[in-house]
């Protein structure tokens, strides 16, 4: 029996004359495989992405959901919002099960019992699942090189189950794990974990890039990089949560547009190619970081020293990529030229236009 070549599907890029613009793209596919009306709370930043990344892949796509606020809300009653094939599995096995799915399909399209291009398989996991309970089938998953997009929306928390702090949860995060008290006045004491970095360093032969749901274009162009690469690739995106953040529902794009400015949320791609980072994204703006948190209940409690400890790790991650920090910035992380976040609330209206 002859062995038929396995056909992948190859995106075209979508065109942006400015990464860091916000408008309309006439290029959009039209398709929506993620449709509204789903139970997700509003402002919700997983499913912006959710739609973000199913409109890029299109219509031949078969996305996998390990268990979390994406599983939950969306599953059910009997009902989902895809368009497309979508299976649910276990927290801890999203590598493991999405690695199977590349496999079936591979083995099914070389013995002649499926017919047309191989699909896009995509896998979407929460930062609980992607960063901890399923890093090591994950990791297993992008070390055998199937041919996947495995995506960890980041909303920096374990949200499904109540808003406990999970490893990427950033410091000064106050989770029902982690909430500010006398004994530990800045909550959450840790750094997140660099997941992305983790995944580049250890599977070097795979894509591996972050994205915003501030940045939507960028974010689409990246998902076609990925499912284009043969073999595994990884996207981490910064999702936010309405719930776990507390903030105004309107403000999950400005929120995500605002992570990158303040530098808290790099974004870059490592290219296994060149076995190199790609630092070339640049937000139009460079804030403090201060201007991120105070729109955000998690963080209210922060005092002038925690914001500058936030502000000293975001400017050594500016200098990661090689921007040059504008005064302004050194400055900032100076406590001595702070306020609290509580005095600052009372100079600063919460729902200020950007």
């Amino acid at each position: 029996m002859p062995v038929i070549e396995v056909q992948r599907q190859l995106l075209p890029l979508l065109d942006s004359p400015n990464q860091g613009a916000r408008f309309y793209n006439p290029e959009l596919p039209s398709t929506e495989p993620f449709v509204p009306g789903h139970r997700t709370c509003a402002g919700c930043g997983p499913s912006i992405q959710y739609r973000m990344t199913s409109k890029a892949a299109g219509d031949n796509t078969i996305l996998v959901g390990p268990t979390g606020c994406m599983y939950v809300a969306n599953s059910s009653y009997l009902c989902t919002p895809y368009n497309v094939p979508w299976a649910h599995t276990q927290i801890g096995s999203a590598g493991s099960f999405t690695a199977g799915v590349a496999a079936a399909y591979e083995a099914m399209i070389r013995k002649g019992k499926w017919k047309g291009a191989f699909p896009n398989i995509i896998c979407e996991a929460g930062d609980g699942s992607a960063s901890d309970i399923g890093l090591a089938s994950i990791s297993g998953a992008l070390y055998r090189n199937h041919d996947c997009l495995i995506i960890c929306y980041d909303n920096e928390q374990y949200a499904n189950t109540g808003i406990q702090a999970s490893s990427r949860t950033p410091y000064g995060g106050m989770t029902t794990f982690s909430p500010p008290g006398p004994m530990v006045p800045e909550a959450k004491t840790l750094f997140p974990k660099d997941l992305a970095r983790m995944m580049a360093a250890g599977h070097p032969h795979c894509y591996v890039a972050t994205a915003s749901v501030g940045y939507p274009i960028d974010l689409m162009n990246k998902v076609r990089k990925g499912l284009n690469h043969k073999g595994a690739a990884y996207l981490m995106i910064y999702t936010p949560c309405q719930k776990g953040f507390v903030y105004e529902t309107p403000r999950s794009i400005d929120l995500g547009r605002l992570v990158v400015e303040c530098g808290l949320y790099p974004i870059w791609e490592w290219n296994p190619e060149t076995r190199a980072y790609d630092y070339s994204f640049r937000p139009r703006n460079m804030r403090p970081v201060s201007e991120y948190l105070k729109l955000q209940g998690r963080f209210g409690h922060l005092h002038a020293e925690h914001i500058a400890k936030l502000q000293n790790f975001a400017n050594e991650q500016w200098r990661m990529m090689g921007v040059q920090l504008p005064d302004a910035l050194i400055r900032a992380a100076d406590a001595k030229n702070l306020v609290n976040m509580a005095s600052a609330e009372q100079a600063a209206a919460i729902a200020q236009t950007l």
